[in-house]
């Protein structure tokens, strides 16, 4: 019997360490290839790390080529990769971002269905210019149109979508893995430092928080891990050589180092205020960090009681951040709440297979 075939695209590709998509398909691909599909996940030249050790080699990885700039990479490689997934002709195609919504009709024309995730609010986006605002806003309402079905990761964004676009959407959030007790980074101690896990980009609250970074690391260790826009990644340079209390790590690509970085902080800061469920901010309850994060519907929905919210002012974000790095007690009350927040609803296992079912029911609809 032949296996069903399913082609992902719209992310840098597998394995990659990129994002909040690159984080689900490195869970989700090997899960459907093991759950008996043919798996195709495209990707972009330098994205893609095909010697890493827990690559699963029965995924395929091709890439496709496409303009390096941000302002067209998106559009290009999407572009690029639904063309191949044309040719390609699998039984349905997984299409991460809406900026792909562009180009859903090109594979509706060739009779493949599609289920689209359509990320954050990406036309809302500080990073984004004008015209980038308003393309993605017209990729959201062409995904609207040609989509087959919807994934959503929050609550939130289902009912953005109902409100703006009329549209349903399966509720499928991100996953969190939980562990033993993990070692401590070298020179970090146990509830000793300060922790901030993000892309380095506007709207994850970056520049607040490196203001916020310099005041705390006169009495607390600080480490920030994620790399962004060259702006906001040379303040964090000079930061990292001012103050030698302030650590920038870069991108991390050793998945059991940043879980130790998570389990063993004294405070997390998740500063992101414009996306859905994010996976950095699941994995960081799942691995029992106290959690301080910008009020949002988003994060409410994930964190609910279990957290300490804050505004996004220098001062509130150093305030709550030192406070609760300072309290012990504090720390050991919220890493109990953190992961029991997280079992059972924010699962990887449960991920995957609400995925699969959705994906086989298009793939098999008469």
């Amino acid at each position: 019997m032949k296996k069903p075939s399913v082609v992902i695209v719209g992310t840098r590709g597998y394995p990659s360490f990129y994002g909040g998509f690159e984080t689900a398909v490195r869970h989700l691909a090997p899960y459907l290839v093991e759950s008996g599909w043919d798996v195709t996940v495209f990707g972009r030249p330098g994205s893609v790390e095909l010697e890493h050790p827990d690559r699963d080699h029965r995924v395929r990885s091709p890439q496709t080529r496409g303009i390096q700039l941000e302002s067209l990479s998106t559009l290009s490689y999407g572009f690029t990769s639904i063309l191949s997934t044309r040719r390609a002709r699998p039984d349905v195609a997984l299409v991460m971002n809406v900026a792909n919504g562009f180009w859903l009709p090109l594979l509706k024309s060739r009779g493949i269905p599609t289920l689209v995730n359509v990320d954050g609010i990406e036309w809302e986006r500080g990073k984004w210019g004008r015209v980038a605002k308003s393309a993605f806003k017209l990729g959201a309402k062409l995904t609207a149109r040609y989509a087959d079905e919807l994934v959503v990761d929050s609550l939130e964004i289902a009912r953005r979508w109902r409100v703006d676009f009329d549209r349903q959407g399966t509720y499928i959030p991100y996953g969190g893995e939980t562990h033993g007790s993990l070692p401590t980074d070298s020179g970090l101690g146990k509830g000793a430092y300060i922790l901030a896990v993000a892309r380095l980009v506007p709207e994850n609250s970056i520049a607040e928080f490196l203001k916020a970074a310099e005041l705390l690391a006169k009495e607390h260790m600080v480490v920030l891990v994620g790399k962004g826009t060259a702006a906001l990644e040379m303040q964090a340079s000079a930061l990292a050589a001012r103050e030698t209390n302030f650590i920038w790590m870069g991108t991390l690509r050793d998945d059991a180092r940043l879980h130790s970085l998570w389990q063993n902080a004294g405070a997390y800061f998740h500063g992101h205020t414009v996306g859905g469920t994010n996976p950095a901010l699941v994995q960081a309850l799942a691995s029992g960090a106290p959690v301080v994060a910008r009020d949002t519907p988003f994060n409410r929905e994930v964190i609910g009681d279990e957290g300490i919210y804050v505004s996004g002012s220098v001062e509130s974000i150093a305030e709550q951040l030192s406070a609760l790095a300072s309290n012990a007690g504090e720390q050991a009350r919220m890493r109990q709440l953190a992961s029991r927040r997280t079992t059972g609803a924010y699962t990887w296992v449960g991920v995957c297979a609400a995925y699969e079912i959705a994906l086989r029911a298009l793939a098999f609809r008469s």
